[in-house]
């Protein structure tokens, strides 16, 4: 692979919203010298500029980049290909992180990156490394499967958790309490994948009590009804998957 060294290069950063700020932030903390974060439709006099911008705002915001040689125009989107990016020699950067209003931690993450060409791959990934991220490389054609996955994984599991929690509640218990829980089901699952880490009533067959919790959740929380019918019927899928991969293990043995 082509190697750049980001230190040679002048960087700078367009978008003001949270990730724009916590990617400048954790540049300037490996080093590097970056303008920003700048307002849409800045038009820096940089050698790469990063598009921290909503997806649908990065055709305009790279529109308002003189075309230059050498210029190299990367953004932040998961699901957007390269071409978003035109007439630019273009790049993508996507931490793989959570960020809130508090900043994020990237180191350890990983980061799907893409470039037009050697040199715009290559400052991708260096700029993944400057992060503390590990480059993970993702074909446009695969792009929106993958940042469906990132939003699977992270959005929706917050949404879980929110839903968990409104329960919770009616039975005067609190967030505090089920956050050990959450944090283990999370390991057991990096480190077991989904079908040995479940547990629970419907992992074990226990259709009586599966009964009693939807008769609760109508009680107490009839919206999430819903919710909960659906994701019993897919937890149910994922215990059949199990025994019969275990069943299949077994005759094999």
């Amino acid at each position: 692979m082509t190697d750049i060294a980001l230190s040679t290069l002048r960087c700078a950063v367009i978008g003001r919203g949270r990730l724009g700020t916590a990617l400048v932030a954790g540049l300037r903390d490996a080093g590097l010298a970056v303008e920003g974060p700048l307002g849409r439709g800045a038009d820096p006099a940089a050698d790469l500029v990063l598009l921290a911008v909503p997806d649908g705002e990065i055709a305009a915001a790279a529109g308002a980049l003189t075309p230059r040689a050498g210029l190299l125009a990367g953004h932040c989107s998961g699901a957007t290909t390269l071409d978003a990016l035109a007439p630019h020699e273009a790049f993508s950067l996507h931490p793989l992180m959570t960020v809130t209003a508090e900043g994020a931690d990237f180191a350890g993450a990983a980061a799907a990156v893409a470039g037009a060409g050697p040199r715009a791959l290559a400052a991708a990934t260096a700029l993944a490394h400057a992060l503390g991220l590990r480059p993970i490389a993702v074909d446009d054609a695969d792009r929106a499967a993958y940042h469906a996955a990132a939003s699977i994984a992270s959005n929706f599991l917050v949404t879980l958790e929110g839903a968990a929690e409104r329960l919770a509640r009616t039975a005067g218990v609190d967030r505090a309490a089920l956050a050990p829980l959450v944090r283990a089901a999370v390991e057991n699952w990096a480190g077991l994948g989904a079908e040995r880490a479940l547990t629970g009533p419907i992992a074990r067959g226990d259709e009586a009590t599966v009964t009693r919790q939807r008769d609760a959740v109508a009680d107490r929380a009839p919206e999430l009804l819903t919710l909960f019918d659906a994701l019993t019927d897919a937890t149910r899928d994922l215990a059949h998957a199990h025994a019969a991969a275990h069943a299949h293990a077994a005759s094999a043995a």
